[in-house]
């Protein structure tokens, strides 16, 4: 076996990941500042809109026409020129920024950005089976380092400032994100070859290749339940990367806060969460041994209730424990609900709607609810800061929090837990 290749897989997981770090926890600081405060939400949302069909067309084009590994470059070089022309028209804009202009580049470069995450896994399982590996085994380590990329990339773009601007408050983290898709569309091209698999799906119809078969599964009434709580949950997730970074970064503003260093380094702490998130992935195993997949779900959905509670009661000063707490529960938050819930559905499944069923649960999760929930969030946000006298953000993270409390209690009620699956698990 090339002992090489773990090596080069590690590498171009820090990359891929590096590109959406650079952006994802502070670019609602960078719109804030340059009043776009009020469309924050509708950034964050075009992420979940084209994860609804662009994984799956470049999935086609993948299997038919483009090699995996080179389609990945190419998909990085397209987003990366996006991002840079997002930054280098920020540039020039000043304060003076069009929403139009900017969210248009900015949405040339999440569109291809976004498929990318299934295609350097894809490449990743092609080049590891090729190579005599076991990707149960030899995937996990390797894939930790994109979370390894993705802190690095948020630490880089908090502690790098221009004139005392900050990148995590400027335009420069969409040129950061830029350089670095560059660099992965290089970087692509020299991995080992994935040969496009013309045969594969050649006996689908269209409908079934965007896996729309698996809409079926909700003939089952367990089934249906736990994809609407999918969707329901996944409301939840962008909310605190739309809005941790301008939340915390406030407390600038703020003479008792000013010069605390939570404050000042909003993405260095909000770090901790991608640091937790790794922790968590290890914690998975063992609780769902102990607990099984219904309890271990809703330990992530009382998780969130935390995570925006600590949120609304925190400050980067006297109470900046309970910011770092709820970057510690992001991790059990996080995880426990997106490994279980595709552990779940591919237990009840069968092998041939396995693929579909795990697509229509990234649908309802990181597609419909991710889109749903940063543009409700942003109403809130508007509610109780933009357009308030009296800006408060507490309120705002409170009605999060309590969100995801009934969201908890209404599972815990309605959802049943198949006896099977006990076996399973163990």
């Amino acid at each position: 076996m090339n002992k090489s290749i773990k090596l080069r897989l590690i590498i171009m997981n820090i990359l891929q990941w590096a590109v959406w770090g650079a952006y994802l926890t502070s670019m609602g600081s960078y719109l804030f500042s340059v009043g776009l405060a009020t469309k924050i939400g509708i950034f964050y949302a075009i992420q979940g809109i084209v994860s609804i069909f662009m994984p799956t067309l470049m999935g086609i084009v993948a299997d038919k026409f483009i090699p995996a590994q080179r389609l990945l470059g190419l998909c990085h070089g397209i987003s990366g020129i996006g991002m840079l022309g997002a930054g280098f028209y920020g540039m020039m804009a000043g304060n003076e920024v069009s929403f139009g202009i900017l969210f248009g580049l900015y949405a040339i470069g999440a569109a291809f950005y976004m498929p990318t995450i299934a295609l350097s896994n894809s490449v990743a399982f092609k080049i590891l089976e090729t190579n005599g590996y076991d990707t149960v085994k030899d995937f996990p380590p390797i894939r930790v380092f994109g979370t390894v990329g993705f802190i690095l990339a948020m630490l880089f773009v908090n502690f790098v400032s221009i004139d005392g601007v900050q990148f995590q408050n400027s335009y420069n983290q969409f040129i950061t994100s830029g350089v670095l898709g560059l660099a992965m569309l290089l970087y692509c091209f020299t991995l080992p070859n994935c040969p496009c698999n013309k045969e594969t799906g050649s006996n689908q119809t269209l409908a079934e290749r965007f896996g729309l078969n698996a809409f079926r599964l909700f003939k089952d009434k367990q089934m249906a339940i736990f994809f609407i709580f999918s969707m329901l949950l996944g409301v939840a997730l962008q909310i605190t990367n739309g809005f941790a970074n301008p939340f915390i970064s406030h407390f600038q503003e703020i003479p008792a806060f000013a010069d605390t260093w939570g404050a000042r380094n909003a993405n260095a702490l909000i770090s901790i969460s991608q640091i937790s998130e790794t922790l968590g992935i290890l914690l998975i195993p063992i609780a769902m041994r102990i607990f099984g997949i219904k309890k271990v779900m809703l330990i992530a959905m009382f998780a969130w209730v935390l995570r925006f509670g600590f949120f609304g009661a925190g400050d980067p000063g006297a109470g900046v424990w309970m910011l770092i707490l709820s970057m510690i529960v992001y991790g059990v938050a996080f995880d426990f609900f997106n490994i279980s819930g595709a552990l779940y559905t591919n237990m009840r499944t069968s092998e041939k709607m396995q693929n579909s069923a795990q697509g229509l649960f990234m649908l309802m999760t990181n597609g419909i609810g991710a889109t749903i929930g940063t543009l409700s969030a942003q109403a809130v946000v508007n509610h109780f800061v933009n357009n308030a006298a009296e800006p408060d953000w507490s309120a705002a993270w409170y009605v999060f929090a309590g969100y995801a409390l009934v969201v908890a209690i209404l599972f815990m009620i309605l959802f049943k837990e198949p006896k099977n699956l006990e076996e399973k698990i163990a």
